[in-house]
Protein backbone atom coordinates (compact mmCIF):
# COMPACT_ATOMS: atom_id res chain seq x y z
CA UNK A 1 0.00 0.00 0.00
CA UNK A 2 1.33 3.44 -0.86
CA UNK A 3 0.52 6.92 0.36
CA UNK A 4 1.35 10.10 -1.53
CA UNK A 5 0.60 13.71 -0.71
CA UNK A 6 0.62 16.35 -3.42
CA UNK A 7 -0.71 19.84 -4.09
CA UNK A 8 -4.22 19.65 -5.51
CA UNK A 9 -4.64 20.05 -9.26
CA UNK A 10 -7.54 21.73 -11.09
CA UNK A 11 -8.77 18.35 -12.37
CA UNK A 12 -9.32 17.34 -8.72
CA UNK A 13 -11.94 20.04 -8.04
CA UNK A 14 -14.79 17.49 -7.90
CA UNK A 15 -12.81 15.34 -5.44
CA UNK A 16 -12.09 18.35 -3.22
CA UNK A 17 -15.73 19.38 -3.21
CA UNK A 18 -16.77 15.82 -2.40
CA UNK A 19 -14.35 15.74 0.54
CA UNK A 20 -15.73 19.06 1.79
CA UNK A 21 -19.26 17.62 1.70
CA UNK A 22 -18.11 14.45 3.50
CA UNK A 23 -16.38 16.51 6.19
CA UNK A 24 -19.49 18.63 6.68
CA UNK A 25 -21.56 15.48 7.06
CA UNK A 26 -19.10 14.05 9.62
CA UNK A 27 -19.24 17.31 11.59
CA UNK A 28 -23.04 17.38 11.36
CA UNK A 29 -22.81 20.70 9.51
CA UNK A 30 -24.05 19.79 6.01
CA UNK A 31 -26.75 22.43 6.33
CA UNK A 32 -24.02 25.12 6.49
CA UNK A 33 -22.30 24.27 3.20
CA UNK A 34 -22.87 27.13 0.76
CA UNK A 35 -19.74 26.48 -1.30
CA UNK A 36 -19.93 25.20 -4.83
CA UNK A 37 -17.42 23.14 -6.75
CA UNK A 38 -16.82 26.08 -9.08
CA UNK A 39 -16.29 28.49 -6.20
CA UNK A 40 -13.79 26.19 -4.50
CA UNK A 41 -11.98 25.67 -7.81
CA UNK A 42 -11.76 29.45 -8.33
CA UNK A 43 -10.36 29.97 -4.81
CA UNK A 44 -7.75 27.25 -5.25
CA UNK A 45 -6.78 27.64 -8.88
CA UNK A 46 -7.60 31.23 -9.86
CA UNK A 47 -5.08 33.90 -10.83
CA UNK A 48 -4.20 34.83 -7.24
CA UNK A 49 -5.00 31.81 -5.04
CA UNK A 50 -5.37 32.52 -1.36
CA UNK A 51 -6.34 28.97 -0.50
CA UNK A 52 -4.27 25.82 -0.89
CA UNK A 53 -5.05 22.12 -0.74
CA UNK A 54 -2.95 19.02 -0.32
CA UNK A 55 -4.49 15.73 -1.46
CA UNK A 56 -3.66 12.41 0.18
CA UNK A 57 -3.84 9.48 -2.20
CA UNK A 58 -3.81 5.85 -1.12
CA UNK A 59 -2.79 3.65 -4.04
CA UNK A 60 -3.74 6.46 -6.40
CA UNK A 61 -7.19 7.05 -4.87
CA UNK A 62 -7.96 10.45 -3.31
CA UNK A 63 -8.82 9.64 0.30
CA UNK A 64 -8.16 12.83 2.25
CA UNK A 65 -7.15 16.44 2.14
CA UNK A 66 -5.80 19.42 4.02
CA UNK A 67 -7.14 22.85 3.03
CA UNK A 68 -5.08 25.77 4.33
CA UNK A 69 -4.00 29.37 3.90
CA UNK A 70 -1.34 31.71 5.21
CA UNK A 71 -2.07 33.93 8.18
CA UNK A 72 0.30 36.25 10.03
CA UNK A 73 1.43 36.63 13.61
CA UNK A 74 2.20 40.23 14.48
CA UNK A 75 3.84 39.00 17.70
CA UNK A 76 6.34 36.73 15.92
CA UNK A 77 6.53 39.00 12.89
CA UNK A 78 6.21 35.96 10.63
CA UNK A 79 3.54 34.15 8.65
CA UNK A 80 1.82 31.01 9.80
CA UNK A 81 -0.29 28.35 8.21
CA UNK A 82 -3.92 28.06 9.23
CA UNK A 83 -5.39 24.65 8.55
CA UNK A 84 -9.02 25.21 7.62
CA UNK A 85 -9.96 21.58 7.03
CA UNK A 86 -8.33 18.20 7.55
CA UNK A 87 -10.29 15.13 6.54
CA UNK A 88 -9.58 11.49 5.83
CA UNK A 89 -12.36 9.25 4.59
CA UNK A 90 -13.45 6.87 7.39
CA UNK A 91 -12.45 3.69 5.51
CA UNK A 92 -8.86 4.98 5.37
CA UNK A 93 -8.41 6.17 8.96
CA UNK A 94 -5.85 4.45 11.13
CA UNK A 95 -3.32 4.24 8.29
CA UNK A 96 -1.30 7.33 9.27
CA UNK A 97 -2.83 9.54 6.58
CA UNK A 98 -3.96 12.33 8.92
CA UNK A 99 -0.57 12.41 10.61
CA UNK A 100 1.14 12.43 7.20
CA UNK A 101 -0.96 15.41 6.09
CA UNK A 102 -0.12 17.33 9.28
CA UNK A 103 3.57 16.43 8.97
CA UNK A 104 3.50 17.66 5.37
CA UNK A 105 1.98 20.98 6.49
CA UNK A 106 4.55 21.27 9.29
CA UNK A 107 7.30 20.89 6.70
CA UNK A 108 5.63 23.51 4.46
CA UNK A 109 5.42 25.82 7.48
CA UNK A 110 9.15 25.56 8.08
CA UNK A 111 9.98 25.91 4.38
CA UNK A 112 7.98 29.16 4.26
CA UNK A 113 9.53 30.55 7.44
CA UNK A 114 6.29 30.25 9.36
CA UNK A 115 6.22 30.52 13.14
CA UNK A 116 3.30 28.15 13.58
CA UNK A 117 0.73 25.75 12.23
CA UNK A 118 -2.69 26.38 13.70
CA UNK A 119 -6.25 25.05 13.41
CA UNK A 120 -9.54 24.70 15.27
CA UNK A 121 -11.30 21.54 16.36
CA UNK A 122 -14.90 21.09 17.46
CA UNK A 123 -15.03 20.60 21.23
CA UNK A 124 -17.11 17.40 20.94
CA UNK A 125 -14.60 15.73 18.61
CA UNK A 126 -12.68 13.83 21.28
CA UNK A 127 -10.97 11.39 18.87
CA UNK A 128 -9.49 14.28 16.90
CA UNK A 129 -8.52 16.21 20.04
CA UNK A 130 -6.72 13.15 21.41
CA UNK A 131 -5.00 12.61 18.06
CA UNK A 132 -3.85 16.24 17.86
CA UNK A 133 -2.54 16.17 21.42
CA UNK A 134 -0.56 13.00 20.61
CA UNK A 135 1.24 15.02 17.92
CA UNK A 136 2.16 17.80 20.35
CA UNK A 137 -0.71 20.19 19.62
CA UNK A 138 -1.66 22.46 22.49
CA UNK A 139 -5.34 23.23 23.04
CA UNK A 140 -5.68 27.01 23.31
CA UNK A 141 -8.45 27.02 25.90
CA UNK A 142 -7.88 30.67 26.78
CA UNK A 143 -8.85 31.72 23.24
CA UNK A 144 -12.40 31.87 21.92
CA UNK A 145 -13.09 31.85 18.19
CA UNK A 146 -15.16 34.82 17.05
CA UNK A 147 -17.19 34.94 13.87
CA UNK A 148 -19.38 37.56 12.23
CA UNK A 149 -21.35 36.40 9.18
CA UNK A 150 -24.67 36.72 7.41
CA UNK A 151 -26.84 39.63 8.47
CA UNK A 152 -24.50 40.59 11.32
CA UNK A 153 -21.64 40.94 8.81
CA UNK A 154 -23.76 43.12 6.54
CA UNK A 155 -24.83 45.29 9.48
CA UNK A 156 -21.25 45.68 10.69
CA UNK A 157 -20.06 46.58 7.19
CA UNK A 158 -22.68 49.34 6.94
CA UNK A 159 -21.12 50.99 10.01
CA UNK A 160 -17.78 51.43 8.22
CA UNK A 161 -16.73 55.04 7.70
Amino acid sequence: MSLSINRARPDQSALIYSLIRELAEYEKLSHEVEATEAGIAAALFGDNPRLFCEIAEWNGEGVGFAVWFFNFSTFSGRPGIYLEDLFVRPAFRGKGIGKALLSYLARLSLEHGCSRLQWSVLDWNTPSIDFYKSLGAVMMDEWTVCRVNGEALRKLAKAAP
